[in-house]
């Protein structure tokens, strides 16, 4: 053989070893995601729909929880999937011919952005529209009951489904951009007919996510507020301490006293042979429920009360008076600079041209970092887009539509643990669209990502810009405010006096307890 030969097979036996070794990375990547995913999936499940007596229910319940997990994981890679790339190209630019980091290269970050576009497919369109007609499923009437006749009731089922919403996304692609090059390209499923139906759903997570990411900014200072303790200048915690134990015990003493008179009551009648209709012109009896279910009520608020002002109690001094203040500074910062970065943004789209969000397919890390400020900028960026993905989330499930779908420990259903996951997926696919949209990074969308139409129209990302920095400043000068203020109230104890201060109300004692 000669040289050339020899050259020629080296290049694809290296190649072929990189490739194995992206497979690998890959592959251990995903089991670690899918490992955390199915112990928090565990954690909400209800355990009463696998142990029930029906094996049959049990097993597709199983199946349906790993495909949760499944899309758990794809939805949790999205998100690790910008900030990933920003750390890689960080670390090749400060370690550029180190050995021990060759297999961190534009290749393999590239296949990684292909894998997460083509799972989240797969995932939106058929394991969660299967998985929830699988546990809905009950086989066709007359043939065997099974697990195997649940499966042929469910793809009968997802393919009705796939014919309607391919009608549907054909219809809507003749009526957006009526022209035949249009129409016909939609013929090609895998290259334009799933890109197109996830560029649809993309721009609908990129909508909700400038519905919610402003709402959940300002629901963080609450959230955090009721996580940490909050400091009081003027207070006595023992005192407090005391009249709350001495309300609860009073309390416990008359539900005491109201269910023994009841139990008499009731034994009277029973003795005299009475009906029990003729309770009702007792005037007791029509108030004892209620009054019964208003004390269990209280003295529940008060243990809840009494508990918080224990943990108050055990904080120390800096945990009490350091910890709440610089949380709320920390809050208050990364929300002022999201909303200045999304400011200088919109000024450079007015200016400049390469401000537009777009896609490349090439890679090319290492070469010069995505932010000004270097290192330091490109972890102000990661911290960012984590913050408003949690703030996201926090605003999904505080909006009043949403709000029932909120997961709940060891009692969450399987067609919500389903809705939940499709949620989840829908927003973390489309924070990387939505990062790089509002200008959080300069790190340009790979893969196919980057083939949205909507992303190259100018009035759209304007738009979008100009609307998260309005929503964002309104809900945080309007919650961030009004927080401030009464907890500044509540902390110099101003709350208590018998006359309003500075028009602020002065908080009930239900409120108080509560």
């Amino acid at each position: 053989m000669e040289a050339a030969d020899y050259e020629v097979l080296s290049v694809r036996e290296q190649l072929f070893h990189e490739r194995v070794r992206e497979c690998i990375i890959s592959t251990l990547l995903f089991a670690t995601l899918y490992i955390l995913c199915h112990i928090a999936l565990t954690h909400f499940k209800k355990p009463a729909e696998f142990t029930t007596v029906d094996d049959e229910d049990a097993t597709v319940n199983k199946i349906a929880l790993e495909l949760c997990t499944f899309t758990l994981a794809v939805s949790l890679g999205a998100v690790l999937l910008l900030p990933f790339s920003i750390i890689s190209n960080e670390v090749l630019l400060s370690l550029p011919r180190n050995y021990y980091i060759q297999w961190l290269n534009g290749s393999l970050i590239h296949g990684l952005w292909n894998l997460v576009f083509l799972f989240s497919n797969l995932s939106l369109i058929f394991l969660m529209p299967f998985a929830y007609f699988f546990t809905e499923s009950e086989g066709f009437a007359g043939s065997r009951k099974g697990v195997l006749g649940r499966v042929y009731e469910t793809v009968v089922m997802l393919m009705l489904l796939t014919l309607l919403v391919l009608g549907m996304v054909w219809v809507a692609s003749a009526i957006v951009d009526n022209n035949k090059a249009s129409r016909e390209s939609l013929y090609d499923f895998w290259e334009y007919y799933l890109p197109y139906l996830y560029s649809c759903i993309s721009f609908l997570g990129v909508l909700l996510l400038l519905v919610c990411t402003p709402l959940g900014l300002a629901r963080m200072f609450s959230v955090t507020g009721k996580l940490l303790v909050k400091p009081r200048l003027l207070e006595d915690l023992e005192e407090q301490l005391y009249c709350s134990a001495f309300e609860e015990a009073a309390l416990t003493r008359r539900i005491c006293s109201e269910l023994q008179f009841f139990s008499a009551g009731m034994l009277g009648v029973a003795w005299t042979g009475a009906a029990p209709s003729s309770l009702s012109s007792d005037p007791t009896s029509c108030w004892l429920p209620l009054d019964m279910e208003l004390l269990h009520r209280q003295v529940l608020a008060l243990q809840t009360q009494r508990v918080l002002l224990e943990k108050r109690r055990k904080a120390s001094a800096w945990q009490r008076n350091l910890g709440y203040p610089l949380a709320m500074l920390c809050l208050l910062v990364l929300t002022g600079l999201s909303v200045l970065i999304v400011a200088i943004h919109i000024l450079e789209l007015l200016i400049d041209e390469a401000a537009m969000p777009r896609g490349i397919q090439d890679a090319s890390l290492g070469q010069v970092s995505f932010s000004k400020l270097g290192s330091f900028g490109a972890v102000i960026q990661v911290v960012l887009i984590f913050y408003l993905m949690v703030s996201s989330v926090v605003g999904f499930y505080s909006s009043p539509l949403f709000r029932g779908l909120r997961p709940r420990w060891h009692d969450t259903a399987m067609t919500q643990l389903i809705g939940n996951c499709v949620c989840l997926l829908v927003l973390s696919s489309a924070l990387p669209v939505f990062s790089r949209t509002l200008g959080l990074t300069r790190f340009d969308l790979l893969g196919d990502f980057g083939r949205f139409n909507w992303l190259g129209n100018f009035y759209i990302v304007f738009l979008y810009n100009a609307a998260f920095a309005g929503l964002t400043t309104l809900c945080l000068v309007k919650t961030f405010t009004a927080a401030v203020r009464a907890e500044l109230i509540r902390a110099f104890g101003l709350d208590r006096l018998p006359l309003p201060v500075s028009g602020f109300p002065r908080t009930s004692k239900k409120a108080q307890h509560q």
